[in-house]
């Protein structure tokens, strides 16, 4: 099966959807899965893992009625408030709908930059396990200290990080991230997605290159067996169109064997999910 491992859809509101600012004037519309579903088959792939956009569970809810009349939609990564009192009840009833495969929270936006590390989050985290749910890391380069300190905490949950956890590729930084990307991947629970890359280069001039130091390190550290591809679509419409963005990581990885590349493209998003 090959599997666009993360993407997004929304109903486009100006007041759940405050990140997506005047800057990025094409992300405002609806971007459903009738819009997704020819690039999916275009592209060659199977399904999709549709990933939290708004932190709010009436999302969640949302993307799971989209799955149950939808089957390329393989699998939801929503919101559950993990800090709340009451996370186990509100991750068990979710959880009950076979499509739900994990769990994500928008770390990048929080101002606490150790806002993973603490006691109510470390304690929502820790209930993931008993419902068999995955964790999605979506945060900034910066951020990656405690994301490290976080899996070190749980080596027996899944965790998988978003859009090889940010580089700052605009401005070429590579060194500060590439060490943090070493020690992350040292921890055999974690898995990285190849995705969102573009929205992290120039929008307008980045070519292919730009990103091959980045995939290098990942590969490397990662291996072929714990990485993920994803389009971050629409979001990545920003910077390309689908296809373009696909073939960042497929042109890349041409060289790996067949089986390498199966992986990549799907099989491991299908094991780390467990989707069906």
């Amino acid at each position: 099966m090959r599997i666009d491992a993360h993407q997004h859809f929304w109903r486009y509101r100006p007041e759940t959807h405050a990140w997506i600012t005047d800057a990025m004037p094409r992300l405002k519309c609806d971007f459903l899965p009738a819009d997704l579903q020819p690039l999916l088959r275009t592209a060659g792939f199977d399904g999709c893992v549709a990933v939290q956009a708004q932190q709010s569970v009436a999302e969640t809810e949302w993307l799971l009625q989209l799955a149950d009349q939808h089957p390329f939609i393989r699998g939801v990564v929503g919101w559950v408030d993990l800090c709340g009192p009451n996370v186990s009840d509100a991750l068990r009833r979710l959880a009950a709908h076979p499509r739900l495969r994990g769990v994500r929270h928008v770390v990048q936006d929080e101002p606490d930059d150790r806002f993973m590390l603490r006691p109510e989050f470390l304690r929502g985290i820790a209930a993931l396990a008993h419902v068999g749910l995955t964790y999605d890391i979506l945060i900034y380069a910066r951020q990656l200290p405690v994301a490290i300190e976080l899996v070190r905490r749980f080596p027996q949950q899944r965790f998988v990080l978003d859009h090889i956890g940010k580089p700052e590729i605009r401005d070429r930084h590579l060194d500060t991230w590439r060490d943090n990307i070493r020690a992350l991947a040292a921890q055999p629970n974690v898995s990285c997605k190849l995705s969102g890359m573009v929205t992290e280069a120039d929008w307008q001039q980045w070519k292919p290159s730009d990103f091959t130091a980045y995939l290098d390190v990942v590969l490397a550290r990662f291996g072929a067996q714990r990485l993920m591809i994803g389009s971050d679509w629409p979001v990545c419409t920003l910077g390309g169109s689908y296809g373009d963005v696909i073939a960042v990581v497929t042109d890349y990885i041409g060289f790996l064997s067949p089986s390498e590349r199966d992986a990549i493209c799907g099989g491991n998003a299908v094991r780390f999910y467990g989707l069906r």
